[in-house]
């Protein structure tokens, strides 16, 4: 049982083993000691604007296609602008960029806020928006999605990258860090 539901491996055996439902505060806990990168999902709208949101929840799936994935709230108006564009962009990034992620995990963002921080937009070549000054930009069609709890995930083939330049913005424990450059000071 996993949950209190039947769990079976994958030859079909069933577990007779009762496993204890895991706490959102345990689960939270124990993901919180995995480092992740910081990205920016963006998505143009049908009306030509662009939304965009703050996701650690993002990683590579495949080299040959190049596919990534990204997971993504049901609640979320990110959600409901992927599922009506099937596409959307990833922005990785940079260490001097955690009021960019602090902005766009903001689901009531206000539109000075992004006046102040000078949020601009470039565009890859297929027109797809893309953060300026980030790590790495990649412009993905969605081929699958797949609905998982409370969210669903992604699965964007890559048709293009930017990379550029610089230290990436971390994410551990609830805060904010940068990674080490590995370079030994002597």
């Amino acid at each position: 049982m996993w949950g209190g539901k039947p769990r079976t491996r994958a030859s079909g055996i069933l577990l007779s083993v009762i496993m204890p439902e895991v706490s959102p505060d345990q689960f939270r806990a124990a993901l919180g000691r995995f480092a992740s990168g910081v990205t920016v999902i963006t998505v143009p709208t049908v009306d030509g604007d662009v939304h965009g949101m703050t996701a650690s929840a993002f990683c590579s799936v495949s080299l040959r296609p190049p596919l990534v994935l990204v997971c993504v709230d049901h609640l979320t108006e990110t959600y409901l602008h992927l599922r009506e564009r099937c596409c959307f962009a990833v922005s990785v990034l940079k260490q001097d960029q955690e009021a960019l992620s602090e902005f766009f995990a903001d689901p009531e963002r206000n539109p000075d806020a992004a006046y102040r921080l000078g949020i601009t937009y470039t565009k890859m070549s297929s027109g797809m928006p893309v953060l300026g000054e980030a790590l790495a930009q990649l412009d993905c069609s969605v081929i699958e999605a797949h609905p998982a709890g409370d969210h669903s995930i992604f699965v964007g083939q890559v048709n293009e990258v930017a990379v550029h330049e610089g230290t990436p913005l971390l994410y551990f424990r609830g805060r904010y860090g940068v990674a080490d450059s590995g370079k030994n000071e002597s």
